[in-house]
């Protein structure tokens, strides 16, 4: 990255000066590392200010998109009996505007990418969301392949993680998905957590396995106290692997795209239309 290698010359050139000054080897050293750091920082700050500008068209944009869904919600439900799903079409078609939106927007930030790996990954992690929600999984798998030690989307978020394990199970590859739940659950303590132990344990029923999604749930109910959990549990517990459900964790659950939502009544519907995601 740009920061790094200019701020390495920074202080190669400040210890060159220093030693031809015959300053002592401590001295050289110290100031060295300082210039090295106080260079990088100050780089960092700089290229934070410029970043600040398209991250805040990409958010004001988000916002923007969320409101107008909004205000159509409520003015379907305000007027009951309409038809449900003329007004989910139109949401929908909403939510895939502001989406696509999105990914455009990101584009601004691609110069800042150059200048540090942490924008890179940045960018990586808000267009895996945004693919994911538009149901391009192919370009989800693309973006999840440059996983690596400090490449790829950052798995800092509950919903990021699940949508890597959500693809593993589509692909076919259990291990991998256990794999991820197993190094990623440890730092989402508590409520956090949930989605995650709801993910683990629907696809251990789903690949024939309740035994270990019973204990996946015996760790779930006492790490977040989620009622569906021991609901679950108890089902597992009785041979009644048809009736695990997570329904109780809501719209995240279904932004996964795994299973349906139940359908909406005429006169209500599921959600405010905000985004699942945060977006």
């Amino acid at each position: 990255m740009l920061s790094l290698l200019i701020s390495a010359l920074v202080a190669i050139a400040l210890a060159s000066v220093l030693i031809t000054s015959q300053f002592s080897s401590g001295t050289t050293v110290f100031l060295s590392l300082a210039g090295f750091t106080g260079t990088f920082f100050l780089i960092g700050f700089l290229v934070r200010k410029k970043m600040s500008k398209p991250q805040g068209a990409l958010q004001e944009s988000m916002q923007a998109a969320q409101r107008r869904i909004q205000r159509k919600v409520q003015q379907f439900q305000n007027k009951p009996g309409g038809n449900v799903k003329q007004i989910q079409r139109a949401i929908e078609m909403d939510q895939k505007a502001m989406l696509k939106q999105g990914l455009e927007l990101t584009q601004g930030l691609e110069p800042f990418r150059k200048w540090s790996l942490l924008t890179g990954r940045q960018i990586a992690t808000m267009r895996l969301q945004f693919y994911y929600q538009l149901k391009e999984f192919d370009k989800v798998d693309e973006i999840l392949a440059t996983c690596g030690f400090l490449r790829g989307p950052m798995m800092m978020d509950p919903m990021a993680v699940a949508m890597r394990m959500a693809r593993c199970y589509k692909n076919d590859d259990l291990e991998g998905a256990k794999k991820v739940f197993k190094r990623q659950i440890m730092w989402f303590r508590g409520d956090r957590g949930t989605l995650l132990y709801g993910l683990m344990s629907w696809i251990y029923v789903q690949v024939g396995e309740p035994n270990e999604a019973r204990r996946v749930l015996l760790k779930a109910k006492e790490a977040t106290g989620a009622d569906t959990f021991s609901r679950n549990w108890e089902h597992l517990s009785n041979d009644r692997a048809k009736s695990f459900s997570n329904a109780g964790l809501g719209d995240q659950w279904y932004g996964l795209y795994l299973e349906n939502p139940p359908a909406v009544k005429q006169q209500r519907m599921r959600g405010s239309g905000r985004n699942p995601h945060g977006f």
